[in-house]
């Protein structure tokens, strides 16, 4: 009898439980669905309008405290799948191409979400002379399945594919994404103040609030410089080199075969060259130049595209991180200008291919409005290397130049980096993963 009575106060018990808890969900479920209406109808009622309007409305009407914004489920499905791919780091044609040599070169491509230039710069790797023996690695900040499909026609080498975990795409609704109560980009200081908005107390150099689509490069870089050294398995106690590229480069087809010679010359005639650079952007003719390299400071509007360094350049980098991560400029290779010449100890002197084997295909983006013409880009730098393939492969290779190597210090600060959050999280990275 008591048994009976037990097992009705239990299955009361749990009907009380169930009923609770569907309340609480409905209700939670019909707050998310005011969260979306709300921001639905400022969208639309801006439209046209600035994203710091936008941003300034809906901290005006916010209360005192806010709950923390609610993140959908497909943000979250893309968190779970980047920590996985990250941590397991499968390497991809590893049972196909099984004779890599050892501490050969690893090439590591920073990917936006240009699927149309990064085709460009896979058939320009398809291509190349030796490539079987890369570890090709691309390093993304934002999940699609076109990029994943450009990146899976890869056949020709290994390849790893690692993912910047802290991108807008992963906090679209949070710092270091776009937080909505952030300060508006062009409010005046005092004004933020009385606003109370998160970050009021750190305009950048300028007077502006920080933009995440503007510090999610830099973040990205500088994550991925670390990463790539100390977390790649695959990499661990690697000795070679490794090559920095974009998704919009494109690559010779003897690209490989050259920098294998510059570190061979680098071991034998410059023991103190930090960086090996592919050449300039400027497209300068071939003639007498492709076997041909010059010793001479970096400079960051030169020499940031293919860059190659080796561990020891990587790990006197690190010793400069506070430095980096606190310089308010929001371009990496500007910030790495100012690292040059305020906290290494000696400046950085770079070996570069006075005829180019890497080329910028990329015509739109960030910095550039234009309609983007990646067929048109790829026509103009098709046309340079076939009117001078003859003079590619160059059995050897000689120091023509070796200019002084002094200090070439930024000529401009840019700002858009003096949120205190970005200052900490880039510095982060080494305790983090």
């Amino acid at each position: 009898m008591r048994f009976r009575v037990y097992k009705r106060k239990v299955f009361i018990l749990t009907l009380i439980v169930v009923a609770c808890g569907f309340a609480f969900w409905s209700s939670g479920r019909q707050r998310k669905g005011e969260v979306f209406t709300r921001d639905t109808e400022a969208g639309r009622g801006n439209r046209g309008q600035s994203t710091s309007v936008n941003r300034k409305a809906w901290n005006e009407t916010l209360p005192d405290k806010v709950q923390k914004p609610e993140v959908d489920n497909m943000t979250l499905v893309y968190r779970g799948i980047v920590y996985q791919l990250n941590f397991d780091q499968t390497i991809k044609n590893a049972e196909k191409i099984t004779s890599r040599p050892k501490d050969d070169l690893v090439v590591v491509v920073q990917v936006h979400n240009r699927p149309e230039y990064l085709r460009l710069l896979v058939d320009s790797l398809r291509k190349a002379k030796g490539i079987e023996n890369v570890l090709l690695i691309f390093s993304h900040d934002y999940w699609s399945p076109e990029i994943n499909q450009v990146v899976a026609t890869v056949d020709f080498c290994q390849v790893l594919q690692i993912f910047f975990p802290f991108s807008i795409q992963l906090y679209p609704q949070e710092f270091p994404g776009n937080d909505p109560k952030d300060c508006p980009r062009d409010i005046p200081k005092k004004d933020a103040l009385k606003l109370g908005c998160i970050n009021a107390g750190f305009p950048d150099s300028f007077g502006h609030y920080r933009e995440a689509k503007f510090s999610q490069t830099k973040h990205h870089w500088w994550w991925k410089l670390h990463f790539v050294w100390e977390r790649v398995k695959a990499l661990k106690d690697h000795s070679g080199l490794v090559l920095l590229i974009e998704e919009d480069h494109y690559l010779s087809p003897d690209f490989y075969h050259l920098l294998k010679k510059m570190w061979s010359l680098k071991n034998e005639q410059c023991h103190d060259c930090d960086i090996l650079s592919l050449g300039t952007y400027a497209h300068a003719g071939f003639s007498n130049k492709a076997d041909k390299v010059e010793v001479k400071a970096w400079k960051s509007t030169e020499h940031n595209m293919g860059m190659a360094l080796s561990r020891e350049t990587y790990q006197k980098l690190m010793q400069c991180t506070d430095t980096f991560c606190s310089y308010d400029d929001y371009n990496w290779d500007w910030s790495l200008q100012y690292v040059t010449v305020a906290c290494l100890q000696r400046f950085w002197k770079v070996m570069v291919s006075e005829a180019p084997r890497i080329f910028h295909a990329g015509d739109c983006g960030m910095h550039h409005k234009e309609t983007c013409m990646p067929q048109t880009q790829k026509t103009k730098i098709m046309s340079i290397l076939q009117s001078h393939s003859n003079q590619l492969f160059p059995e050897s290779i000689l120091i023509t130049k070796r200019l002084p190597v002094a200090a070439v210090s930024p000529h401009v600060k840019n700002g858009g980096w003096g949120d205190i959050r970005d200052h900490e999280l880039c510095k982060s990275y080494r305790r983090l993963q």
